[in-house]
């Protein structure tokens, strides 16, 4: 299940949601399949005579219809404001969310407007401590569970829930990981896998997650901005000339910036454009006294009212 946070605007949030995962799941696995209609295949006669066969293979053709109406998306209700949940069906949320994320952060083009975060969650149980460390022990194991291994951070989050203590629950579900496998560590910095849980009301959501750090806590704004390193990477692979050619250019936009705020600065103190903005007494002793004179005409005004 994915579930797409936004700030305000619920409605649109839907709807960039709704496109952004059609458009990428089309890509992983193909176009949707349409829903059948049911009635392509007719029963023969011979069928006809065998009344169980026949009421087998019709039970057959609705389940099959039913599981086909599912859509790939389908929007639940959360229970939280700016939170929407997104139910996913022959879908493998990680893996879908990563990819659109790693385009995001591949291409730097972004695709959204409203949508702030994009977490995917494949594990759901209650809200209660009991019932999540009873969970994870399995949960947890494509990951954690010896032979796997691997360092590990544990993000929390709750909503309209007040009965759940955060430094309770890290410690119970990183205790579990480590009984799984006693080389799993915790690593703040840069870890391999973050476990994300996200508490709404009574029901708690459950997600390992790669690259959590890479791509900016899953933040579809953030992770299509440049870092400091990245910068600093792509200036490196730079050309000389290339380099020279950006200074003037970022000198050439400063100079007319500055140019902007010292006529705006011109204006206001009233200094003629002509006259240099250097400190001499000149200038200053012209500044001076044109501000006293604003001064003592508004001060006029105010004795008149």
């Amino acid at each position: 299940d994915a579930l797409p946070i936004c700030n305000m605007n619920e409605r649109k949030c839907v709807t960039e949601a709704y496109n952004l995962l059609a458009s990428y799941a089309e890509e992983l696995y193909g176009p949707e399949q349409d829903v059948p209609t049911g009635n392509d295949d007719q029963p023969s006669e011979s069928e006809d005579d065998d009344v169980e066969a026949a009421l087998k293979k019709e039970v057959e053709q609705i389940r099959s219809i039913t599981e086909n109406n599912l859509r790939r998306f389908q929007m639940v209700e959360s229970g939280a404001n700016n939170v929407i949940f997104i139910k996913t069906h022959s879908i493998e949320p990680e893996k879908l969310v990563h990819y659109i994320l790693k385009d995001f952060y591949t291409t730097k083009h972004k695709k959204c407007r409203v949508i702030l975060r994009m977490l995917p969650f494949s594990g759901t149980c209650k809200a209660f401590l009991s019932d999540m460390k009873k969970y994870a022990e399995t949960f947890f194991q494509p990951w954690f569970k010896v032979p796997n291994k691997g360092t590990f951070q544990i993000v929390y989050k709750s909503r309209n829930n007040s009965h759940m203590s955060r430094d309770e629950v890290i410690k119970e579900l990183a205790g579990i990981v480590g009984v799984l496998n006693p080389e799993n560590k915790v690593d703040l910095g840069s870890p391999k896998y973050t476990i994300v849980v996200e508490i709404i009301k009574s029901v708690c959501c459950l997600a390992v997650l790669e690259d959590y750090v890479l791509f900016r806590k899953y933040n579809l704004q953030e992770v299509v901005k440049e870092s400091r390193a990245e910068i600093v990477q792509n200036r490196v692979q730079m050309q000389p000339e290339e380099i020279m050619t950006e200074s003037k250019q970022s000198v050439e936009t400063h100079n007319e910036i500055l140019t902007e705020v010292n006529e705006e600065v011109r204006a206001q103190v009233g200094i003629p454009r002509e006259a240099t903005l250097k400190p001499d007494l000149e200038d200053l002793t012209e500044a001076k006294h044109n501000m006293e004179i604003k001064l003592e005409n508004l001060m006029g005004a105010k004795q008149e009212k």
